[in-house]
């Protein structure tokens, strides 16, 4: 079953990731390295990215049958995704032990979603 593992950010993460020493965010970004390697070389691991600033972000809608584009996301909330894995695995516990190895899940910030299965629509 596919899981999508979020990784979520915020101003305070961000404090946080920013006072850590070089060595240390060498290490956070050696860690999701390691991880991505490992996920790879067991077939489970579909794709991981990391998600650009927020601030680079569009909203695009259809509004009067075509599509307009503007800046966004304004959302009230200051959390926003930063990035993602997407595995392919046997079990939920094994999704959720992945996640609790993201260096990210130190801070609590990694959601664990199920992959919506559409193989049995009728479209």
């Amino acid at each position: 079953m596919k899981y999508v593992i979020l990784l979520h950010s915020n101003p305070d993460f961000a404090a946080r990731f920013e006072a850590l020493t070089p060595e240390q965010r060498s290490r956070f970004g050696s860690d999701h390295m390691a991880l991505t390697r490992e996920l790879t070389a067991s077939g489970e691991l579909v794709v991981s990215e990391g998600l650009a600033d927020p601030s680079l972000a569009r909203w695009v809608s259809t509004a009067q049958a075509r599509p307009v584009v503007s800046d966004g996301p304004f959302a009230e909330t200051k959390e926003h995704l930063a990035g993602f894995y997407l595995v392919d695995v046997e079990s939920a516990a094994r999704a959720e032990e992945i996640a609790a190895r993201v260096p990210d899940a130190v801070w609590g910030l990694v959601e664990v979603r199920p992959v919506l299965d559409t193989s049995g629509w009728d479209v």
